[in-house]
């Protein structure tokens, strides 16, 4: 014990127990705590609703107002409109579910949701994600789930429901004998989260509507505050004994009301449903719609009365928010005809109840296989009809799909092993490829519509000529390679003996992974697709080779001098050789004519043919007289073609000074390697290199070279 409060009162530096709890309370917001846990009368939520008439929409409604609350950004694709709305980059996470690539499908969904807070049909309606597996239908229903529950916890999208204050066992008991006081001393909390308004009477709520609609200003849509339906049938009954009991005083059986803030959550079950298919022996449709309480039977007398019966089947406990189906179409037929009335009139039929009125987003997602045997199914025609069917494809876009991959696998992930430079980006170029239809245009090949997908310019498209590209094949992106493969395969590279030992991969490595796998891919049985995969690597390798070909190019010309001096001189020559003068030589004193041979060997880096050096000189010329009208001046970097050309003349020039080949053998002199690292420190500095992925790249490209393949990128 003494040894203990020796080491108990030395300076160790540590934080003591009451520092760690004032960190814990720090980070609390009592406040906020209050405000989600409110509660009132019946006739203060009236004046909260006189004030604000938008806590009484309906489940549609506050699921476009909750995805609209991030607000969104407009931008055109190809000349074509689009918007990306931020709710689906995952800000209640901190992007743990963000969703690249897929706006287009998202503005579908969102143009969906908003139909139905308007009220024109959709809201009967249930949403089918369909898309093949792992295109992100699951992570777009858990971020509606998310965004739902984050945005009841704001000002902005609190809900209120409400319970019955009655006797200890939920009767309808007098005070004292002959009172005209019911006892109010437990809390019975309505079981599915109803609006405490559906307890106005019907023959009232239309004077209540108009007043509120009167006063309901909301700010992303046009649809109407509304009162649907009945009670579930245990508020049903509480209403109409109290009705009984108070003679039919609905204003002392408002008394009896307390209205409680709730706060949508999955995990409590609150406004928020999944539900899973399982083993079709084991399947109950009562998990979607309760059962009965057995133990309750004695207590009241019968299994009809709905105080005997459990209502916390999903679709019940999902009443005012969201209830998600995964994989729908796998569902027992019972099921499906539970969905038929759940969407098209809003009502479930729970056991020896009437229909029961809810109000919530009923969303489905399923794969493509699924989907054709409900196509084929002429016994599904109902459930057909009542769906609407939004398609969520793989990304073809490559800056996005490697976004996918950068969340999984970046620094602040991967840490103690460096991934050398193209390493997620190749593994996404090849996931890409695979999901492109071959391109019908004679001459342009998958990697060139990849790149003109991914916005880059290639000689004689427009955005005009790639939208057709997009438009002639509509199904692309619904099948090809899922990024869960590519995930799986960068984290067996990840943990492979040469990683561990190296403390990096490369690309190779993870091209080599994504190759060996296949053979046994559960998802690929035929062969010729298989092979057509592996024909996509060779290309991805190929397009690699160009990319380190090019940077070791800029890592060996970037003598910033250097390329500023031959620029200064190509220029000189181009205005010359443009305005018919000669060049003065300012080492001879002389006049000579502009040197062909130079402007030529800048021209050919860059495919300028002989027939069209007049052309391209006078362009430069005439971009030079642009710039000087604009007050801008004329760098070397300026024009990205010319400084393209500069850097592989540049390189041409210097490669031999560095007898680069020579890396493949193991005699290099004192003089070539101080150059050598010269470039490998400008692979790290502007590349982001390591040193062993640095000289990795060096030597591979060397290699290159010593086989005789010079080719410029």
């Amino acid at each position: 014990m003494q040894e203990y409060r020796a080491v108990q009162g030395r300076d160790v530096g540590s934080s003591s127990g009451r520092d760690l709890a004032a960190a814990v309370e720090s980070r609390l917001d009592r406040r906020r705590f209050q405000d989600h846990h409110w509660s009132g009368t019946f006739w203060e939520y009236l004046d909260i609703c006189a004030k604000d008439p938008g806590v009484a929409r309906n489940a549609y409604q506050r699921l476009y107002d909750a995805i609209m609350h991030h607000g969104s950004e407009k931008y055109k694709v190809f000349k074509k409109e689009c918007v990306r709305y931020h709710f689906f980059s995952d800000p209640f996470d901190g992007g743990a579910d963000a969703i690249f690539g897929l706006d287009f499908a998202l503005v579908q969904l969102v143009d969906f949701l908003r139909s139905a807070a308007e009220g024109y049909g959709t809201d009967k309606r249930i949403l089918l994600l369909h898309g093949p597996v792992g295109s992100s239908k699951s992570t777009i229903a858990r971020l509606l789930k998310k965004g739902a529950e984050a945005y009841s916890r704001t000002p902005e999208g609190a809900l209120y429901s409400f319970s019955w204050l009655l006797d200890e066992h939920c009767e309808v008991s007098s005070v004292s004998s002959g009172s005209r006081e019911a006892v109010k001393s437990h809390e019975f909390a309505c079981p599915m989260h109803e609006d405490p308004l559906i307890l106005i009477p019907r023959e009232a709520r239309e004077e209540v509507l108009g007043r509120l609609n009167a006063a309901y200003k909301p700010k992303h849509h046009g649809g109407k505050i509304r009162i649907v339906g009945e009670p579930d049938p245990f508020c049903r009954k509480v209403l109409e004994d109290l009705m009984r009991f108070y003679d039919g005083d609905w204003r002392k059986v408002m008394d009896h009301v307390k209205v409680r803030r709730i706060v949508l959550s999955e995990k409590d079950r609150v406004g928020i449903g999944t539900f899973q298919p399982k083993d079709e022996k084991n399947q109950d449709s009562t998990e979607l719609t309760g059962d009965i309480n057995y133990r309750k039977i004695a207590m009241y007398g019968s299994d009809s009365d709905p105080r005997a019966f459990n209502f916390d089947g999903e679709l019940n406990i999902a009443n005012r928010g969201i209830c998600e189906f995964i994989e729908v179409l796998k569902l027992d037929v019972a099921f499906l005809y539970d969905l038929l009335g759940a969407s098209q009139e809003h009502t479930i039929k729970p056991k020896k109840f009437a229909q029961t009125f809810i109000d919530e987003v009923i969303i489905g997602h399923t794969n493509e296989p699924e989907y054709k045997r409900l196509q084929s199914n002429e016994m599904m025609e109902a459930f057909r009809d009542r769906t609407i069917k939004i398609d969520v494809p793989y990304n073809i876009r490559l800056d996005d799909e490697v976004r996918i991959y950068q969340k999984d696998f970046g620094p602040e992930r991967v840490r103690g092993i460096h991934l050398a430079p193209h390493t997620l980006e190749v593994a996404a170029m090849w996931a890409v490829l695979s999901r492109l239809e071959e391109p019908k245009k004679a001459g342009l090949t998958p990697m060139q519509k990849l790149k003109l997908y991914n916005g880059k310019s290639i000689p004689g498209f427009t955005e005009d000529s790639v939208r057709e590209l997009k438009e002639e094949a509509p199904r692309e992106g619904m099948s090809g390679i899922s990024p869960r493969y590519i995930q799986d395969k960068i984290s067996n590279a990840l943990v492979s003996r040469q990683a561990i030992e190296d403390r990096s991969i490369n690309p190779f490595m993870v091209l080599n992974a994504l190759e060996e796998g296949l053979s046994h891919h559960s998802l690929i049985s035929d062969e010729n697709t298989k092979k057509r995969y592996r024909e996509l690597l060779a290309v991805v390798k190929e397009e690699y080779e160009d990319i380190i070909k090019g940077e070791v190019q800029r890592a060996i010309s970037a003598d910033e001098d250097a390329i500023r001096r031959l620029c200064a001189n190509y220029i000189e020559s181009v205005r010359a050789y443009t305005q018919k003068e000669r060049v003065k030589n300012k080492y001879t004193g002389r006049d000579e004519e502009p040197d062909e041979r130079l402007m030529r060997s800048i021209e050919e880096k860059i495919d300028i043919p002989d027939s069209r050096k007049d052309d391209f000189r006078q362009e430069i010329m005439n971009y030079i007289g642009a710039l000087s009208l604009d007050g801008k001046k004329f760098e070397y970097n300026t024009n990205a073609r010319l400084y393209r050309a500069l850097e592989l003349k540049l390189f041409e020039d210097q490669r031999d000074t560095i007898k680069l080949k020579n890396l493949v053998s193991s005699v290099v002199d004192d003089e070539t390697q101080k150059k050598i690292d010269v470039v490998k420190q400008r692979l790290i500095k502007n590349f982001g290199y390591n040193e062993t992925s640095a000289t990795d790249v060096l030597n591979y490209v060397a290699s290159i070279f010593a086989r005789g393949d010079s080719k410029g990128r």
